[in-house]
């Protein structure tokens, strides 16, 4: 991947972070989908579906632009009239699946996903090599708390085609969390289990830092004293040992080549704040290039400006 000069770019949130084509495609339905004519749906379901047929059996690729796209389409009637004119398209199905579960999360209600496993799984029937019906289906299992044996077999569908699919293990992360029904040992002995078999460019190598972030996150939540020294967390070994670990290797230039590279180093620079490693975190802002995400910057305040104070800081003095 290609990362940019901060110092050329103003910062900006870019959910479709470096990929150039995916943005040219958000551009393009931004202005397209405000009608809902059946012209349109055809046209837009043209642009995507040459998107996603592009680069054949890259799966992260893939994974990420319907990620992107189901977030950005959630409101829209398009996905929807999509898998009604074309019930044989695995993309059509699989998006309007997706967006389905963005919305029963955003709007606090499981049972508004229900129709979302009929779609993964005839998506699946069509698509048999393609993971992200499965990815799609496994966000189901956390939304609705489906029991591990069913939520794991979803998760083993996913890793038979894409063994180390991002989407998948974050959201078995999610899964297994205190807060989704999980332990805080189920998260630890997943988050093990991963590293010691895992590439340590694969697409899921966030998982360790996201866990020590939810971690962090956490004990700011309890509020008072504990988070008044959650700084405290990230001097513990191991949050430290998982900044050590990727902190000089991912803001090398193609190291990280994954479609979200640039998400998990805005990870990495807002953790390298969080404790206090300024120096370290430096190099970072300067491999983003001024290409901001909202999370996990958004959970201080506006994510924008808690991007640019935090790289302010990180540059004072260097």
């Amino acid at each position: 991947m290609a990362f940019l000069s901060s110092r050329r770019r103003r910062t900006r949130l870019a959910p479709e972070l470096d990929d150039q084509e995916l943005g040219r495609l958000l551009k393009s339905l931004r202005a397209t989908t405000r009608t809902g004519t059946i012209a349109t749906t055809d046209l837009c379901a043209a642009q995507i579906t040459r998107l996603l047929d592009q680069d054949p059996g890259d799966w992260d690729r893939r994974t990420h632009r319907l990620d992107v796209l189901a977030d950005f389409l959630t409101a829209s009637h398009l996905p929807r009239s999509w898998a009604a004119r074309e019930p044989r398209s695995a993309d059509a199905l699989v998006l309007h699946a997706w967006t389905m579960v963005a919305d029963a999360r955003a709007q606090g209600r499981p049972e508004g996903a229900s129709e979302a496993t009929d779609l993964c799984l005839r998506a699946a029937e069509i698509a048999p090599d393609d993971p992200t019906p499965w990815v799609t289906l496994l966000a189901v299992a956390r939304l609705q708390r489906w029991a591990q044996p069913q939520a794991f077999g979803v998760w083993n569908e996913v890793l038979a085609r894409d063994r180390w699919n991002r989407e998948a293990y974050l959201g078995m992360l999610g899964y297994l969390s205190p807060e989704e029904g999980g332990s805080r040992i189920q998260v630890l002995e997943f988050v093990d289990t991963l590293c010691a078999r895992m590439p340590a460019n694969a697409p899921c190598a966030g998982i360790e830092l996201t866990a020590q972030v939810l971690q962090y996150h956490s004990v700011l939540g309890r509020g008072g004293f504990e988070a008044l020294v959650a700084r405290n967390h990230w001097s513990h070994a191991m949050a430290a040992q998982a900044l050590d670990r990727v902190a000089h290797t991912w803001p090398q230039p193609g190291f990280l080549r994954h479609a979200k590279a640039l998400a998990d180093l805005n990870l990495l620079a807002y953790a390298l704040m969080a404790a206090d490693r300024r120096r370290d975190a430096a190099p970072v802002f300067e491999a983003l290039g001024g290409i901001v995400t909202s999370w996990p910057w958004h959970l201080g305040g506006e994510a924008l400006a808690e991007y640019d104070q935090a790289q302010r800081r990180a540059t004072v003095g260097l």
